[in-house]
């Protein structure tokens, strides 16, 4: 899938619009700046480096960061529904969606992502980049915290464990966080579980839009012929058939039929 240039554009609008809606004081300036400057490399960025994963095209990481972004606010509101205890805020959890995936970015001077100039892997793997090997190795949530400390831009402890455990339990090194027992030692926000929600579910809507079709439908198997033969079988009717067969009135049978 490929997105035109003005869809490009228009994302990239909508993805500044929420930072002028949800984010406040200094930060929202600081945040301005940031992506201002990088925006040549933010609007043409993939968010993944292989066709098989989502949303592996130009352009691809600011729709998938916009589509979080929506999907954390309407989960927000059916957790609200239900009587989440209002441990963070709304400006928290856009704050978290905006950059959960800002690792990918890579550093100040170099993308973590560069066009593939392997045909084979282009054409056998699927992987349209290669990752940038002039960047040290990070998780992409722990590059995401770091390049936000760089930038001076202060972060809740919501905010940072929203970034650092987008991934769920699908991160093994987020299991001490997230698969505990003991009351005292599970997370204090549901902010985390609401941004994780809201990433698989974008995760899954765009895989189901780019690979699901091309799959194609099982087909469903005919009660008409026999799987080891493909002989006939003969059709044993119905209920209604046999109803409409017993009433010895044509009239009330052709009612009746017609229902």
């Amino acid at each position: 899938m490929n997105l035109s240039a003005e869809q490009i554009i228009e994302n990239w609008e909508i993805f500044l619009g929420y930072i002028e809606k949800y984010i406040t004081g200094e930060r929202k300036e600081q945040l301005l700046d940031f992506y201002k400057k990088y925006e040549d490399r933010f609007q043409l960025m993939p968010a993944a480096h292989k066709t098989q994963y989502h949303n592996c095209f130009p352009g691809g990481y600011i729709e998938h960061v916009n589509r979080v972004i929506q999907l954390s606010l309407e989960f927000d509101k059916v957790w609200r529904d239900f009587g989440v205890k209002d441990t963070y805020s709304t400006e928290e959890l856009v704050f978290a969606a905006l950059n959960h995936d800002l690792g990918k970015f890579g550093d100040f001077d170099n993308p973590a992502h560069l066009d593939n100039d392997n045909d084979w892997e282009i054409k056998n793997r699927g992987e349209l980049y290669k990752f940038n090997d002039a960047l040290q190795y990070m998780t992409v949530p722990d590059r995401g915290i770091w390049l936000l400390t760089q930038l001076g831009i202060k972060m809740s402890t919501n905010e940072m464990l929203g970034i650092k455990l987008h991934d769920g339990l699908y991160d093994p090194t987020n299991e001490p966080y997230l698969k505990t027992w003991m009351p005292e030692t599970k997370p204090r926000t549901s902010l985390i579980h609401i941004l994780h929600q809201a990433d698989f579910a974008a995760a899954r809507i765009e895989f189901e839009r780019q690979w699901l079709d091309k799959f194609g439908k099982p087909k469903e198997k005919s009660s008409n012929f026999s799987l080891n033969k493909g002989e006939k079988k003969e059709q044993k009717p119905n209920v209604k058939t046999k109803a409409l067969g017993s009433i010895k009135s044509n009239n009330l049978a052709n009612l009746l039929n017609n229902l």
